[in-house]
């Protein structure tokens, strides 16, 4: 997914070597480069969030290894005591053990010898048992271990494409407007509104962050810069709820609103989960558009809505 990104990319940066594109030509590419890079961000901080879940399974799993070997351990001298026995009482089995002594302790004789052998297979049963779980958690400790590192693999390779893509996203901003922001751009967004509860907080906190710059970069979050999800999983931090740093997991995250339910504090969501924006009412959002341009306030309508989440 990447590769296909990278390449898109690319060619919506390239310029024609016979003729200087038109104006809107530029902003057309600057806003397809500004999608793209921030799908790649998304993608990021997507991965970010595997290798964590995928770092604390590690960490369960190795905890559960010496518990585990100490069961088995147990399991297997219990195993090797039933062998031995067995060795040294060579073939003299129940029947014979039955035979011998007073016939009126059969029934005690033919009780207790019931009571070892089930005690044994106990013993056995358990052996089998823990060995297997014991095997079960050593495969899925270095099953593990392997995920993680190809994470980290795969998140070095899309830091340095992140690094690549800015820097050719600045120099197309620069080509059109002279420099790395659009002419024009203010992200001032006035007085927030007063409303009250969590939602007021979430809301008051986007509203501080207006003019501040966006920046698709490595999962940024505050205090000077953000990229969408960051910006919404920070604003509903300050009222104490948790979101992860991912658009579509923000989604998955919240209940399912319809526009007309929309309430300050919201969020709404666009392109296929690629971009996520709070709501502050009157037709608004405040989000981190676009590397390189300030927060700002805008119409809910900058595009057509994926849907509308609400945070739980």
């Amino acid at each position: 997914m990447v590769a296909a990104m990278a390449l898109a990319l690319t060619g919506s940066m390239a310029t024609s070597a016979h003729a200087a594109p038109s104006e809107t030509e530029l902003k057309k590419k600057i806003d397809t480069a500004s999608d793209q890079l921030e799908d790649i961000t998304e993608s990021y901080n997507k991965l970010k969030i595997d290798l964590a879940k995928t770092g604390t399974d590690q960490k369960n799993l190795a905890a559960s290894i010496a518990p585990a070997k100490a069961k088995l351990l147990v399991a297997s001298a219990q195993v090797n005591n039933i062998a031995a026995t067995s060795y040294k009482q060579g073939r003299v089995g129940p029947m014979s053990a039955m035979l011998g002594g007073e016939q009126g302790g059969l029934i005690e004789r033919m009780s207790y010898l019931d009571l070892i052998q089930k005690s044994n297979q106990r013993d056995i049963d358990a052996y089998t048992n823990t060995t297997q779980t014991f095997n079960e958690r050593s495969a899925a400790l270095k099953t593990t271990q392997a995920k993680q590192a190809a994470q980290l693999a795969e998140m070095d390779a899309r830091k340095k494409k992140i690094e690549g893509d800015i820097k050719k996203l600045r120099a197309l901003r620069e080509q059109a407007y002279g420099s790395a922001t659009e002419k024009g751009v203010s992200g001032a967004a006035g007085t927030a509104p007063d409303i009250s509860g969590s939602a007021g907080e979430a809301v008051d906190y986007a509203y501080v962050q207006a003019n501040k710059p966006a920046y698709y970069g490595y999962g940024d979050s505050g205090p000077s810069t953000f990229d969408c999800s960051g910006l919404t999983m920070m604003a509903w931090k300050q009222a104490g709820k948790s979101l992860p740093h991912n658009a579509a997991a923000q989604y998955s995250a919240t209940a399912r609103i319809t526009k007309s339910q929309l309430q300050p504090g919201d969020l709404v969501f666009y392109r296929s989960l690629g971009h996520v924006g709070i709501y502050v009412g009157g037709g608004m959002i405040i989000d981190a558009s676009r590397e390189g341009e300030p927060i700002k306030k805008r119409s809910i309508n900058i595009m057509t809505p994926y849907g509308y989440g609400r945070v739980k």
